[in-house]
């Protein structure tokens, strides 16, 4: 396969976010193969090189492989539109929205879709009324980091204030939120608007039901179900609600949503990705596996949606 026109392609990765070695990871993964097929793709370091330094590469657009804070939070898609850059994923607003895990529920509870029950900590004054609204066991999060990063269970109000405080170490303000016992499943969707769709759903099943940074990124313990052995009723009806959320927040390109399956196979969303990983662990690459498209292959369907969002339409579909 030939570089379909694309030109030169630059691969953003690393970053300066606290997911910056899984960024390192997904991009050279998506490098190597869009080299593979022939693309002239280009690593680019984000947390070493300027943006003076990427608007003077030539790149005719950009597969971006960054996790986290600038790079998925909607900072670099802007900067990438006002340099006229057509660039994968989600425009400036919906990955902003989505990289924001509160601002996500209050969309999701708007459009009429389930979520867990939450409050917004921004002292630890705060906490015990939010154990009281919420209940115990109960989730710690900080609101704009992903991969895991600083999220406790709390599970004894002795432990309320120490959980608040590690989520604090990550982000001024903390998302404490309702915990939901039951079944992991992960989502991966494509595409944007009407022609949004998703791929086969993934159970994850990690060791002790910890599924960790550790566990997600670097153990080989973690069991993934592709597809979730589940009705297949209940996936489709996951699925078109995972579309809703993806659709809700005006995400585009590709993304994952990750949903909690209750005991009373009652579906609850979580939170949406952006800018999924695309490690050897990764559940993209395993969710599109499973419909016969291998990892090169996904990440020229990706390429191939690169467009610039904000007034530029029709500039560079490919």
């Amino acid at each position: 396969m030939s570089s379909h026109g694309f030109g030169k392609v630059g691969v953003l990765y690393g970053g300066k976010s606290a997911e910056r070695e899984v960024s390192l990871m997904s991009g050279t993964g998506v490098h190597a193969a869009l080299c593979s097929l022939g693309v002239d793709a280009h690593l680019f370091d984000t947390g070493t090189r300027s943006l003076s330094d990427l608007a003077q590469q030539g790149f005719e657009r950009v597969f971006i492989a960054l996790h986290g804070r600038y790079g998925e939070d909607g900072t670099l898609q802007g900067a990438l539109e006002l340099l006229g850059i057509p660039y994968t994923g989600s425009g400036p607003m919906a990955s902003s929205l989505a990289m924001d895990k509160i601002m996500t529920k209050r969309v999701w509870l708007e459009a009429g879709l389930p979520t867990p029950g939450y409050a917004e900590l921004t002292h630890e004054t705060q906490v015990a009324s939010a154990a009281a609204s919420l209940g115990l066991p109960m989730m710690m999060k900080p609101p704009h980091e992903g991969s895991t990063l600083g999220i406790v269970k709390v599970s004894e109000a002795s432990a309320l204030l120490d959980g608040y405080r590690h989520a604090s170490k990550f982000d001024e303000v903390v998302l404490a939120e309702q915990f939901i016992t039951g079944r992991e499943l992960t989502v991966a969707l494509l595409g944007r608007g009407a022609t949004a769709r998703a791929l086969p759903l993934i159970e994850i099943v990690a060791p002790g039901g910890n599924y960790d940074y550790q566990n997600k990124y670097f153990s080989d313990d973690t069991q993934y179900r592709c597809p979730a052995p589940i009705s297949s009723a209940l996936a489709t009806h996951i699925a078109e609600l995972s579309v809703r959320a993806y659709r809700a927040l005006g995400c585009e390109g590709w993304g994952r949503a990750d949903v909690i399956l209750d005991t009373q196979d009652r579906p609850w969303l979580i939170e949406m990705n952006t800018s999924p990983g695309m490690t050897g662990h990764s559940l993209v690459p395993m969710a599109a596996k499973a419909v016969g498209m291998d990892y090169p292959e996904l990440c020229m369907h990706i390429l191939k949606d690169a467009r610039c969002k904000v007034g530029r339409a029709g500039q560079a579909q490919g």
